[in-house]
C-alpha cells in the first residue's frame, strides 16, 4: 500500500458522569475530505491527504471520544487526480485503497481511543480478553513469543 504518513491532529475525551447501568457505545468513522498535498522526500512529491474523524459516543449521555487526523497516500499523478475527482463528484473512494485506508485508521484510532478511555475512566469500547475464574491458566514461559 502506498500510504506514507499518518497523523493525529485532535484528541478529545470527555466523561460527563459516572459510568453506571446499561451503556451503549456508538462507533463512527468518516473520511471528511481528500486534498492535494505536497511532501518533500527525495524531491517534492504530490500526494493525497485523507482527513478523517473517528468518534465514540457512550450513551445515555456518559461521555465521548473524538479523534481527528489524516493519512497521506502516494501514487502516480494521473491516479491521484482520478481519486480526487471521484471524491469531489461522489464522496466515494476506489475499492483498491478503501480497505487499506479504513483498516489503518481503525487500528490506530482504536488503540488511541482505548488509551483515552482508560485515562478518563470510561469502559473500553472493544471487548478485551478475560479469564474466567473457573478456567485454569497455563503459561509456559519457554513457549512465549513476543
Amino acid at each position: 500500500m502506498p500510504f506514507i504518513g499518518f497523523n493525529f491532529e485532535k484528541l478529545s475525551a470527555e466523561r460527563y458522569k459516572e459510568v453506571k447501568g446499561d451503556i451503549k457505545i456508538k462507533h463512527n468513522l468518516n473520511i471528511v475530505d481528500v486534498k492535494d498535498h505536497k511532501v518533500s522526500l527525495d524531491k517534492k512529491q504530490e500526494v493525497l491527504k485523507f482527513d478523517f474523524e473517528f468518534n465514540l459516543e457512550y450513551t445515555p449521555n456518559i461521555g465521548k471520544i473524538n479523534i481527528k487526523g489524516s493519512m497521506l497516500y502516494t501514487e502516480n499523478v494521473k491516479k491521484l487526480k482520478e481519486i480526487k475527482q471521484e471524491w469531489e463528484k461522489s464522496k466515494k473512494l476506489p475499492n483498491e485503497i478503501f480497505a487499506g485506508l479504513f483498516n489503518t485508521i481503525l487500528a490506530k484510532s482504536n488503540i488511541k481511543a482505548l488509551e483515552l478511555s482508560q485515562e478518563i475512566n470510561l469502559p473500553p469500547h472493544l471487548p478485551l480478553p478475560r479469564i474466567d475464574q473457573q478456567q485454569k491458566v497455563k503459561v509456559n514461559v519457554n513457549e512465549y513469543i513476543g
